[in-house]
């Protein structure tokens, strides 16, 4: 039996057929993913899915014009309609001065190992061992009274880039993943509340019971919430939504916005953005990262960075088309799929936590508002204008106290990342992770 050709390989031919069809330069990925995912809802199966796919794309340069193709289909027949056909898309698209592979000189030489794969592969009864206990734990917190249910899946993505600058790179990577959502009280006056985890390794998991109590907790603490009137407070935010506030601040400094001028930190290279000692990492590098991987998705190679140093902004995350609109050099922050051409994204990006704990950030707080959840999407990039309807507890006296919902919490980011103190109790779950932290002079617009 012939074995079955590599994935590099298959790339190698690809990049072949795309030179002799009139090709300038070329690049090619393949992405193979496995996996599979359970779910229950009161102790009853939902879901039993299991996926095994894969998808090549192939994008070629005549020039300054580029076209991406893509397939799932890797027979060498359909292999060289793809080519021909990418060639001649890209002989009549209009021009991109700006298009083009990476300089030979900044691709990776030899990718650090980041222990991404575990080669253990759960059965469904292992699965769904786990979303038992996580179900059963929720439900069986006073008060709770229903279930949205409870979901646990892992899979696997192996990911290979050729090109024809020389590059040649791959690797795999797996995620297991488990979740849980529950509601408390009755009728009208019912919430919901939920947790989750993601982890590269199985092991790394938490207990699906104490997830699950976790879950039916947070959503019998917000029953009978109150409203709240509107005043200028303290704000802080939990977590799991503090993370947001890290991620409006990465969008602003994404290249492409950056060259197209539509970002409110368009000006703001060098300048202090934040308060003096808050530094914010991206880093590719963290084993067993959610986010982490030993080339971006141009081959170049990447590094840990201080986004954030002191407060001060020190540089932009940039792919190689960013990178050219703005004269300079990319930052390795490439990231594709296979039909679409490259864009910036950060990987495992941090606010580095402070020096007092949750408790301490909020002692001093007479009046405030601790923010849990956050809803709708009324961020504006140009001006940074930050506006979302929130629920969360009260602070009173330094203590959270009772629920509060139907509120909004509004300001605007360049104020807020000035204002912003992060406490120490930074943990790695999300891929955008921060601290608990607070910021004073927002707005809670209520009854």
């Amino acid at each position: 039996m012939t074995a079955k050709p590599e994935p590099l390989q298959i790339l190698e031919d690809l990049l072949k057929r795309a030179k002799a069809k009139g090709a300038q330069a070329a690049d090619c990925l393949m992405v193979r993913d496995t996996s599979l995912n359970v779910a229950q809802r009161l102790g009853k199966r939902e879901k039993l899915e299991r996926s095994e796919a894969q998808d090549l794309g192939l994008r070629v340069f005549v020039g300054k014009r580029q076209a991406i193709v893509s397939t799932s289909d890797l027979e060498p027949k359909v292999l060289d309609e793809l080519a021909d056909r990418a060639v001649a898309m890209a002989r009549v698209v209009p021009e991109d001065e700006f298009c083009g592979l990476a300089d030979p000189g900044l691709l990776v030489k030899a990718p650090v190992p980041l222990d991404l794969d575990d080669k253990a592969e759960p059965s469904e009864a292992e699965l769904t061992e786990m979303i038992a206990r996580a179900e059963d734990a929720a439900r069986a917190v006073p008060g709770v009274t229903n279930s949205e249910g409870a979901e646990a899946g892992w899979g696997r993505v192996e990911v290979a880039l050729a090109a024809s600058n020389g590059l040649r790179g791959s690797y795999a990577g797996t995620r297991w993943g488990i979740s849980v959502s529950v509601l408390a009280g009755e009728g009208t006056a019912m919430e919901r509340d939920y947790d989750y985890a993601s982890v590269v390794f199985g092991e790394n998991l938490p207990a699906p019971d104490a997830l699950g109590k976790s879950a039916g907790e947070r959503a019998v603490r917000r029953l009978n919430p109150r409203k709240a009137a509107t005043a200028k407070i303290p704000i802080v935010f939990d977590p799991r939504v503090a993370n947001g506030l890290i991620g409006h601040f990465v969008g602003a400094i994404n290249g492409a916005s950056i060259a197209r001028g539509t970002s409110f930190l368009k000006d703001k290279m060098g300048q202090q953005i934040f308060a003096r000692g808050i530094r914010i990492i991206d880093d590719p590098h963290r084993p067993r990262g959610l986010r982490s991987k030993p080339f971006d998705g141009e081959g170049v190679a990447n590094k840990k960075r201080a986004l954030i140093e002191d407060g001060v902004l020190t540089t932009w995350l940039l792919d190689c088309r960013s990178a050219r609109q703005l004269g300079l050099t990319t930052t390795g922050h490439a990231s594709r799929g296979t039909s679409s051409p490259p864009s910036p994204s950060a990987t495992n990006l941090y606010l580095e936590p402070g020096k007092v704990t949750p408790e301490d950030l909020m002692a001093d707080i007479r009046q405030g508002f601790y923010v849990t959840e956050l809803i709708g999407h009324g961020i504006n990039g140009v001006t940074g204008d930050y506006s979302r309807g929130a629920a969360g507890y009260w602070i009173e006296n330094g203590k959270l106290t009772h629920p509060v919902s139907e509120v909004t919490v509004a300001g605007n980011l360049k104020d807020m990342f000035q204002n912003l103190t992060p406490a120490n109790d930074l943990l790695f779950r999300y891929g955008t992770d921060s601290p608990t932290v607070r910021i004073d002079g927002m707005t809670l617009a209520g009854a």
